[in-house]
């Protein structure tokens, strides 16, 4: 096992990761924010999918996945369809616009990188690929193998255009801001319980009162 300080010294590089991150996520295009990178690398990785399978894989709540979703639709980068199975549901599909997009995203990123490791030696870059690819695997990150680098988890949690229509019951609910587990959902419950409390110390009150 490394010593302690190897350890201290990993914190460090590892939390400087983040400027690599960001460096990538500058090359995004205004229209494309990472949020909407994200949609169009897990459509092109995983094929057709509804909009509750997309926010599983994004790891963030329906009423954001619906957000990013209404963006890249209105761009004509993703299109909706009837789903067979289930006529109330929509099947996400990325559009030949869509994989334009991505295709570019994509020669950015590598371009970026290609620039910055030019002094490396292949063996390097080989290897950092390895260790970084293990690094993941100690943790059981299996999403960070579908996203791509500029698909932060705040990017992808961040501000998007105006959320899409309710695609079934699920997508309805994320429209409306009351998925649960979203902030509005929880707030709301913070509220019942706020007052529940002071229902019950006013009872209290109330029978402290009559006794006396």
């Amino acid at each position: 096992m490394a010593a302690r300080s190897q350890y201290e010294e990993l914190t460090r590089q590892v939390s400087a990761v983040g400027v690599v991150k960001r460096a990538i996520a500058r090359l995004l295009p205004a229209e494309c924010p990472g949020g909407a990178a994200a949609v169009l690398a897990l459509l092109d990785r995983h094929g057709d999918m509804r909009l509750s399978r997309l926010a599983e894989l994004l790891a963030v709540d329906m009423s954001v996945t619906s957000r990013h979703v209404a963006h890249v639709v209105e761009q004509g980068w993703v299109e909706r369809s009837p789903d067979p199975g289930d006529r109330r549901s929509r099947i996400l599909r990325l559009t030949p616009a869509g994989r334009e997009v991505l295709d570019d995203l994509k020669q950015r990123a590598t371009d970026l990188l290609a620039d910055r490791l030019r002094e490396w030696p292949d063996d390097d870059v080989g290897q950092l690929v390895t260790l970084l690819t293990r690094l993941r695997a100690s943790f059981g990150d299996v999403r960070a193998a579908q996203l791509q680098p500029w698909s932060s988890p705040a990017a992808v949690a961040g501000p998007g255009a105006a959320a899409a229509p309710a695609d079934d019951a699920a997508d309805g609910r994320a429209a409306s801001g009351s998925t649960p587990g979203s902030a509005p959902e929880a707030h709301r419950q913070q509220r019942q319980q706020r007052q529940q409390q002071q229902q019950q110390q006013q009872q209290q009150k109330t029978k402290t009162t009559t006794h006396t």
